[in-house]
């Protein structure tokens, strides 16, 4: 099968959907498919064979976060060059109301098209806006995912008609073979959390951890608290509580070995994540690698943590009743190890082995209504095909 992948957002920059692509399309290759990804990125980004680059981004606030987007005339014309020679079997679209390659394609391509949905947004007066200009292009995509009941609730409150929930994937085996690094692993007089994250970003939910951090550290004076990822290690250092920078530690942005050797070495690993999270395949990472998972209690992380039984939560954006359960957790090791065992159980069903048949199963579903000419194939179907699965109730 000869399958096109859509982004619009940057692959200079890593990413939720951009990390998706770059494994689903890594995972089809495997399988023997013909893969061709189209994403936004510097000419100077090394990248994989199989992505072609649409041009360099400009910084644009979305959903809480800043995305790296691409649009104009030269990006048109590429996506277009992109869609005649890739001469696809079926195109995947990723966030497809995302402004830049994914809305271009989507509005150029005449073919057998899926779209995936992986942001939860509640209000969007941008996308209510834009919705009565994309219903067309809208009207062709013939088989609707997204990432979460939450992506889905978007799609069904903005955009109408309904979507099958397929979650994103994980390399379970990748992360479960991590080997922790001695350096980064506690004791129980000096244990670690690990934080990972763009620092920057309030809704990562890295203030809330800080103001949690005095209490954590009056019960464990010894803890180390291990923050991963990008943002200005000053500026945050001069932000944390009086009497707690000491114990916090900058790791800077980690590889994709030393995120899983992150999990494997810590003790706990904390998600205090404040909202727009529509998933949540960070835990999976966690959990994977066999990390003690600790997490808000959005209703994303819920369902991954299925309820609470597979990783303690806490009251989103309450820095006290953080601090009282990773206290808990801290001082209870059957527990952890428990939720160790219990977490990566959980993690296996999201294993891309799994997540990446549910997908091709869509597209069999959209190619079989295109080759018996009744266009889009209806999304109940759909619904009930991957919903059977259950993996998320």
């Amino acid at each position: 099968m000869r399958i096109g992948l859509v982004c619009s957002y940057s692959f200079d920059a890593p990413g939720g959907v951009q990390n998706h692509i770059r494994d689903l399309a890594e995972l089809f290759l495997a399988q023997g498919h013909e893969v061709s990804a189209l994403a936004p990125a510097d000419d100077s980004t090394p990248l994989p064979g199989y992505l072609t680059s649409v041009g360099r981004t400009m910084p644009v606030r979305y959903n809480g976060s800043v995305a790296r987007l691409n649009f104009g005339p030269v990006t048109n014309a590429r996506v277009s060059k992109w869609l005649e020679n890739g001469d696809f079997d079926i195109v995947h679209i990723h966030e497809p109301a995302v402004p830049g390659a994914a809305v271009l394609a989507l509005m150029a391509h005449s073919g057998p098209m899926v779209a995936t949905f992986h942001s939860s947004l509640v209000r969007s007066r941008a996308m209510q806006a834009a919705y009565p200009l994309l219903r067309p292009s809208f009207e062709k995509v013939a088989g609707r995912i997204a990432v979460s009941e939450d992506a889905r609730r978007t799609v069904t409150t903005h955009l109408g008609g309904d979507a099958v929930v397929i979650p994103n994937g994980v390399y379970v085996d990748r992360f479960a073979a991590a080997v922790a690094r001695p350096e980064w692993q506690g004791t129980a007089d000096r244990p670690t959390m690990a934080f990972l994250g763009r620092m920057h970003e309030p809704r990562k939910g890295l203030p809330v951890l800080a103001e949690a951090l005095p209490a954590i550290l009056a019960a464990y004076p010894g803890l180390r608290l291990l923050v991963a990822g990008p943002g200005d290690q000053d500026e945050i250092r001069a932000a944390l509580p009086a009497g707690t920078r000491e114990a916090v530690e900058f790791l800077g942005a980690v590889s994709d070995e030393d995120k899983a050797r992150l999990f494997a070495s810590c003790d706990v690993y904390v998600a205090p994540n404040t909202g727009g999270e529509s998933f949540g395949i960070i835990l999976i990472e966690a959990m994977a690698a066999g990390a003690p998972v600790l997490a808000s209690d959005l209703p994303a992380f819920a369902r991954v943590l299925d309820g609470g039984r597979t990783g303690r939560m806490f009251r989103n954006e309450d820095p006290a009743d953080l601090a009282r359960q990773a206290i808990s957790l801290l001082g209870d090791p059957d527990e952890r190890r428990r939720l160790e065992q219990v977490g990566r159980e959980r993690a296996a069903i999201f294993d891309w082995s799994v997540v990446g048949a549910d997908i091709m199963a869509v597209y069999e579903t959209v190619l079989d209504g295109a080759r018996m000419g009744q266009g889009t194939p209806p999304q109940t179907r759909l619904t009930r095909m991957i919903r059977s699965v259950g993996r998320l109730t």
